[in-house]
């Protein structure tokens, strides 16, 4: 059931957490499926309802700094400098985890995967919840993240009792993922953070590694029904479509495209990234839905939030064209 967003409802399902059960609401990045991370039958249930795997670990939610001192048992130079600069925001930092936090949260590792939203919805349900929150994407194991609740409903239909509408997310696109190791910093998932940003805040550069398992590490992910088949300029793909009947051209930027037959969508008019990376699910599942046998998807540079729409695009495309590098 969608239910708007106010103090009222805020209040009506943090009481659905305290009592163990599931809510989905609305982050800066997209909407979160929360349970009492502390309570193992809780969890559970995320992992039944997503049909997600079990060693795949959950994003810890708190509201307050404080937390560290509960669910953790290391706090390293490195993570306090990035607290300081990103929190609240969507960068999540692995520690190690303390005895109080549940192995079916962190997927059965010895690190828990933690941020401090920056959304006021979100912070007031962990508030009145009382609890830190657990919490994916509101989605299907493997699918497109939602960035409305629309998106949530037409996903879990009755499963969950109450998401909260907070209207269009602000990013679009999942919080960036940080594990510290002997005073380095290694990305674990790129997200709505910049690595740029991250190396200014440290004066150091930062490697991308998937040493340690994390939300977002599986080579497809993110991914429409419909096969997708990315492309980085127009002439890439004139033959291609002649294939298919029924094609979907998404840019970058707003082009004029000679191509016939085709239905024809940018994911923002001017190119900006930011705008782009906040309709990049949205765009996926609306053409998702329209049944198309394809849709092609324009790639972007590689530099700043621009890293972080060619991942997605590229573990959609994975799902359907077998695992590349990237």
């Amino acid at each position: 059931m969608i239910l708007k967003a106010n103090e009222e409802n805020i209040k009506k399902a943090s009481e659905i957490i305290k009592k163990g059960g599931l809510v989905a609401f609305p982050t800066e990045t997209v909407y979160g499926l929360g349970a009492n991370a502390l309570n193992k039958d809780a969890v559970i249930k995320i992992f039944e309802i997503k049909e997600r795997p079990l060693f795949d670990p959950l994003i810890v939610h708190i509201d307050d700094i404080k937390w560290l001192e509960k669910l953790t048992i290391e706090f390293s130079d490195i993570a306090k400098k990035l607290i300081e600069k990103f929190w609240p925001g969507p960068l999540t930092i692995v520690f190690r985890k303390s005895e109080i936090v549940p192995y079916i949260t962190t997927g059965g590792l010895e690190t828990v995967a933690i941020r401090m939203p920056k959304n006021e919805i979100a912070l007031k349900l962990i508030r009145y919840s009382n609890v830190p929150i657990a919490a994916p994407s509101a989605n299907k194991f493997g699918y497109l993240s939602p960035t409305n609740a629309q998106m949530v409903c037409e996903q879990f239909k009755d499963s969950i009792e109450i998401i909260l509408d907070g209207g269009k997310t602000e990013f679009g696109i999942e919080s960036t993922i940080v594990y510290i190791e002997n005073e380095e910093a290694h990305i674990l998932r790129i997200g709505a953070i910049e690595i740029e940003e991250i190396e200014k805040v440290l004066n150091k550069n930062v490697k991308i590694s998937q040493k340690v398992k994390s939300p977002g590490q599986f080579k497809y992910h993110y991914s429409p029904i419909t096969k997708l088949k990315t492309f980085k300029k127009l002439e890439e793909i004139k033959d291609e479509i002649k294939k298919y009947n029924k094609v979907v051209i998404l840019t970058a930027k707003k082009e004029d495209i000679n191509f016939e037959d085709v239905i024809y969508d940018y994911f923002s008019e001017s190119g900006d990234y930011r705008e782009i990376a906040k309709n990049l699910f949205e765009k996926l599942y609306f053409y998702d839905k329209i049944k198309a046998d394809i849709i092609f998807a324009q790639l972007v540079e590689e530099k700043g939030i621009g890293r972080a729409i060619v991942d997605r695009l590229k573990k959609a495309e994975n799902r359907h064209y077998g695992y590349q590098e990237q």
